[in-house]
């Protein structure tokens, strides 16, 4: 028996077309098919209740008379009941679950079964987004491993995803640092040249606060640091030189840490790419009526929001200059006629949101007035990485956490756990385990989490093999390599899996019931745009497979049952590796 991937848009296909089927309003009816609770079934259909309730008819009879219009391939896979005041559960048949293991057996069979919901779709992803000629650190966490799973998830179910570093690389920080680089390299080229090789983001750092403290504390600093700036931006050759060799380094030492992450972008388009494009913006806003003078500035106003009716957004300074506003405009517009966008998604900390609901209200007014194609906007938030006291995570002197310190020690602290429980690997191999556990454990500690919330950053429960952590999955996974390996079998061989009979067993079938429930995770994932759904089914995915070996024996003489065992640990094998890769993590068939 063949059964879609996703079974739940295939019992909602198939409830709308029994209501037409039933005469009912088809048009008025969804279906709400979801996941149920496992005491009611696979699945449940919900759509009845609102349905009947607008029409003052009985919903029980309602869902009497879809369920009889229903098709018969749905009734041979399913026992259907109506609970209460007509929710639809439907429970899968043995055979019908047996059904879809069979059917699929590779990641390719998985993609292709989740990859309708967004085929034909082009979205641009602008995440991680660190400031050029400062390290990158924990604050900077969050967005690219959310972003880079969101990618990932979008790919998934059909998208084509441009992956968008948008870097902060101008601005009047630039007019500061440069200014303190010219006085350092007067007073000591040398020593400038050599704190520049030996860590040239550390070196940025200190001159950019070396060129801060002054302007702030001498007037003729402050002006000087402008003219710095306004000769960068009027193509000074001599400044253009120092800006680019602080971007090209930076962007390098900011490639060390994506490569850790798994992450690679298809474009890193900075503030400065967009530079020359605000003029259009100014011009296009002011002549849709969209934008106004205010006090000298050009502003936009939402009459019709209760914030921003009087909170202007202001798109260009009462003294002539741009701004964030202008270029996030100027970038939404170049994603849209340049890579043809039909959704963008902005992946930052939640302090943005006003920023961002107030640029994606004039970007939908200003598109739908210029008659330009106006893509889903997304404002991806999240909250912030604290210590175990609550407060912002800080080094022990009070300092911020860099990124690839924290992601060196986790690291050190994987090895010392792998080290613990699995002396006899070699040490090489153990550090090369170590080094995915490590980055593992950081990225799953904030994908495991509802992106809304803060979370509390502590080494012992994230790097553990206990709870819902990286390394409690990963070993999930390396331990079915071991069965195959032991058993001197091959994950999802066909000639091995054609022996397998039907399910028997509660824990085979509990397992295969989870099982079956991949796509719903995945689509919860993608429509919310929250990787800790995808998260917790893996979890709980690696907890029935847990309770499934426990209760049968995979190793039994009859061929049979070896064999449908066999499928149930190569199945969830394929799921949660899929799974895990989907959220950016690497994996492991030995721990």
């Amino acid at each position: 028996m063949h059964v879609a991937f996703n079974l739940a848009a295939d019992l909602d296909a198939a409830l709308t077309s029994a209501a037409t089927a039933a005469g009912l309003e088809a048009a008025g009816f969804a279906p709400e098919v979801r996941t149920a609770d496992p005491r009611h079934g696979d699945f449940q259909a919900n759509g009845v209740l609102g349905y009947a309730k607008a029409r003052k008819l009985n919903p029980r009879a309602v869902a009497e008379k879809l369920v009889a219009a229903l098709p018969a391939s749905v009734k041979e896979a399913c026992e259907i009941t109506i609970a209460g005041p007509g929710f639809i559960n439907f429970s899968l048949k043995p055979a019908a679950l047996f059904g879809w293991l069979r059917t699929h057996d590779s990641a390719a069979h998985l993609k292709a079964g989740a990859g309708t919901a967004k085929s034909g779709q082009q979205w641009v992803v602008d995440y991680s987004s660190p400031n050029t000629a400062k390290q990158m650190h924990v604050g900077h966490l969050r967005s690219a491993v959310i972003g880079e799973a969101i990618c990932r998830l979008l790919e998934f179910n059909g998208a084509k995803v441009v992956r968008d570093n948008h870097i902060g690389d101008w601005g009047t920080q630039f007019g500061k640092l440069i200014w303190a680089c010219k006085k350092a390299q007067v007073a000591d080229a040398a020593a400038l040249d050599a704190a520049l090789a030996r860590d040239p983001l550390e070196e940025f750092e200190r001159l950019y606060k070396v060129g801060n403290d002054a302007a702030e504390a001498d007037p003729a600093v402050m002006d000087a640091a402008r003219a710095e700036l306004v000769k960068l931006q009027a193509g000074d050759a001599e400044n253009l030189a120092v800006w680019k060799h602080i971007n090209g380094v930076s962007l390098a030492a900011f490639q060390q840490i994506y490569d850790q992450l798994g992450i690679r972008f298809d474009v890193t388009l900075g503030e400065s790419f967009y530079n020359d494009q605000v003029e259009r913006i100014y011009r296009e806003l002011t002549a849709t009526g969209i934008a106004e003078e205010s006090q000298g500035a050009l502003v936009v106003f939402h009459p019709e929001h209760p914030r921003f009716k009087t909170q202007p957004f202001i798109m260009r300074k009462a003294d002539g200059a741009s701004n964030y506003a202008t270029t996030d405009l100027a970038t939404a517009l170049y994603r849209v006629e340049h890579f043809h966008a039909d959704g963008i998604v902005v992946v930052t900390d939640f302090r943005q949101g006003d920023h961002f609901e107030q640029l994606f209200l004039t970007v939908r007014k200003w598109f739908a007035a210029k008659h330009y194609r106006v893509p889903e906007l997304h404002h991806v938030t999240f909250g912030a990485v604290t210590g175990e006291d609550g407060k912002a995570l800080r080094t022990r002197d009070g300092g911020i956490v860099k990124l690839k310190e924290l992601l060196a020690e986790a690291e050190a602290r994987a090895f010392a756990l792998v080290s613990e429980r699995s002396a006899d690997i070699p040490a090489e191999e153990r550090h090369a385990i170590a080094a995915t556990v490590g980055v593992a454990s950081v990225q799953y500690a904030d994908l495991s989490q509802n992106r809304s919330s803060d979370y509390v950053f502590a080494w012992d429960k994230m790097i553990s093999l206990e709870g819902n952590t990286a390394a409690y999955l990963l070993y999930a996974g390396a331990r079915i390599h071991s069965i195959f390996r032991k058993l001197g079998a091959t994950p999802g061989d066909a000639a091995t899996e054609a022996a397998a009979s039907a399910l028997e067993t509660p824990a085979e079938l509990a397992l295969a019931r989870k099982l079956v429930k991949f796509a719903d995770a995945i689509r919860i994932a993608t429509d919310t745009l929250r990787p800790h759904f995808l998260s917790l089914y893996l979890y709980e995915l690696a907890g029935e497979f847990s309770a499934f070996y426990g209760a049968d024996k995979v190793a039994v003489d009859d061929p049979a049952v070896r064999a449908r065992r066999l499928m149930l640990c190569a199945r969830t094998l394929l799921v949660l590796e899929t799974g895990l890769h989907l959220l950016g993590l690497r994996t492991l068939t030995r721990m």
